[in-house]
């Protein structure tokens, strides 16, 4: 089974243990919409590739854990699209959450997302318990205070953030997540990972800052412009977009070279590349190789 339908089974299985017939049905249809249809799955299939070249054959864990950090980030999203952060009326090509069900529904279902990554955590890793209380310690630490998403979307609401700090909190923890939790999953040092994750999620910020002056709205799937309208920090609008693009570069060069020695490593540096590739706009793509 490929890996793109095991991270969908995975999302399908863990919403539906929630989805039965005494929950309200509107907030299921929101909470799927906020999961489907799916976008790029970089978290997930990155802590699956850490997973994989740990030497990790544990699939029905490591699905779980990766499912979790994708509700997770599905989560921030109907958050971040909410009239008080970024009113965004469209994501992934789809009506936002609360353009689609309205703004309550929307807070709900966010929150509900939150909850269920951990249910299922808690769920999936009964037989190895033992494996349970880390990991709900690395994931819980990437979304909550005082480095998580919740302090990276907070960095918006104070007059003066560094781009790094920013970016570090509100994109780079949950990479740093999947990493560290797809090696505790194959029973490795988290800590040696994280450094891996915290390099490839900053390059994905500092790519989405690109996108968002040098890609189309149908490109990304959600309006672009957005930075500078709410003035928010961003790499390329500090460091121009060729110096935007020479970070990126730096970024996933380092990300790649702190890969900690481990029996997939050249595959999985091949997986970041291809990443790389993957989240610059079109228009940029040649620029960054």
């Amino acid at each position: 089974m490929g890996v793109a339908t095991r991270i969908e089974q995975a999302l399908t299985k863990a919403i539906d243990t929630v989805a039965v017939p005494s929950c309200p049905p509107r907030l299921v249809e929101a909470v799927r919409h906020a999961v489907f249809p799916a976008g790029a799955r970089v978290r997930p299939r990155l802590c699956l590739a850490v997973a994989a070249a740990c030497g990790h054959g544990d699939d029905k864990a490591a699905d779980a854990v990766a499912a979790s950090i994708e509700l997770l980030h599905c989560a921030s999203l109907v958050h971040d699209d909410l009239p008080c952060f970024d009113d965004s009326p469209m994501r992934r090509g789809v009506p936002s959450v609360h353009r689609a069900f309205g703004e309550p529904l929307a807070v709900l279902a966010g929150d509900a997302l939150i909850i269920l990554a951990f249910e299922n955590l808690a769920r999936e890793l009964t037989a190895t318990p033992e494996r349970l209380g880390p990991l709900l310690l690395t994931v819980g630490a990437s979304v909550g205070m005082p480095h998580g998403i919740t302090a990276g979307q907070a960095w918006e609401c104070e007059p003066h953030v560094s781009v790094e700090d920013y970016h570090r909190a509100k994109t780079g923890s949950l990479f740093a997540a999947a990493t560290a939790a797809g090696a505790q999953v194959a029973g490795q040092d988290a800590e040696l990972w994280r450094v891996v994750g915290d390099r490839i999620g900053e390059a994905y910020q500092v790519a989405d800052d690109l996108r968002d002056v040098a890609a189309s709205a149908q490109e990304v799937g959600k309006p672009v412009g957005r930075d500078a309208v709410l003035n928010r920090p961003s790499a390329a609008g500090e460091l121009g977009v060729d110096g935007a693009v020479d970070r990126l570069r730096q970024l996933v060069k380092g990300a790649v070279d702190a890969i900690p020695p481990c029996p997939g490593s050249d595959q999985l540096a091949e997986v970041l590349m291809a990443e790389a590739r993957n989240i610059m706009p079109k228009g940029l793509a040649q620029r960054a190789a």
